[in-house]
């Protein structure tokens, strides 16, 4: 069974004649990396709001099809008991920050859920360390710079343990440095146990970490698969997505050289460029 099924999803948000989403159907299977990109308004963040529950039941509207999170219809369980399975960490983290302290910020979700005081000390140390913030954790979140503050609010989503992990373009105000960063700890957590789904425009850092590929465009999936056979189509470009520089340029010298397999990383575009031009040394 899948841990995400969407099953010919349409979504109207109120007072809309026009669907955000239009017939959309995929899988989440655990362990996966699914990466969601197009263009500006093509219903990606309306999208992973369905696998949680926000939508329909906090925003409403229109809602055809169903989505199932292990099994389990969202339009009959509550956002909290979903958020057990489904943690969402959006764009502008500030909007999730609710307290003081990074210490408070993580055992706030914790106390929600009523666990014991012995379980939740024991639950921020761990992701304290395994985040590698320990630093933080008396620290105000609201002070911190923004990748501080996106892991933080990962640390208090992890804490809750959940089986899948949601970041709606995480990197969008973050440097390059920082944003290159952050996807690293994305792909450790998809290492660990954790299914991701990312939804992202940067996708020259993320498309290496991710197993499947859906791209977009107002409010139907174009087309889906693995990032290596979706990104260098045409079709791609024609939405509007932000194709990697490097497969660009392997598809625009395609008709004078023979490239046997896109490359879907800028190392992997090194090594192909060496073996187009023949060169078998090492830089």
């Amino acid at each position: 069974m899948p841990i995400i099924e969407v099953d010919n999803l349409t979504y109207y948000y109120p007072g809309s004649s026009k669907p955000a989403l239009a017939n959309i159907s995929l899988n989440v299977e655990k362990g996966d990396f699914l990466l969601i990109t197009g263009p500006s308004g093509s219903g990606k963040s309306t999208l992973v709001r369905t696998f949680n529950g926000l939508i329909p039941h906090l925003f409403g509207g229109r809602f055809e099809g169903k989505v199932l999170v292990k099994g389990k219809d969202t339009r009959y369980c509550s956002v909290a008991e979903l958020s057990k399975t489904v943690g969402i960490v959006f764009q502008d983290p500030e909007n999730q920050i609710l307290t003081l302290s990074v210490e408070r910020e993580i055992a706030f979700g914790l106390e929600n859920l009523g666990l014991p005081r012995e379980v939740i000390r024991e639950r921020i140390e761990k992701v304290l360390k395994d985040l590698n913030i320990v630093h933080l954790r008396e620290r105000i979140p609201i002070e911190l710079s923004v990748g501080e503050q996106q892991k933080v609010i990962v640390a208090s989503i992890i804490a809750m343990m959940p089986e899948v992990l949601v970041f709606d373009e995480p990197t969008a105000h973050m440097d390059p440095l920082s944003a290159l960063k952050f996807l690293e700890l994305v792909h450790e957590l998809n290492k660990r146990r954790y299914t991701v789904v990312v939804v992202e425009h940067r996708l020259d850092l993320v498309a290496k970490y991710a197993n499947k590929i859906i791209i977009l465009n107002n409010g139907r999936i174009v087309v889906k698969g693995e990032p290596r056979n979706i990104l260098p189509s045409d079709i791609a470009e024609e939405c509007g997505v932000d194709v990697p520089r490097y497969i660009r340029f392997f598809k625009r010298i395609s008709n004078l050289a023979k490239i046997s397999r896109y490359p879907i990383s800028d190392k992997e575009a090194a090594e192909t460029l060496k073996e187009v031009l023949g060169y078998g040394g090492s830089y």
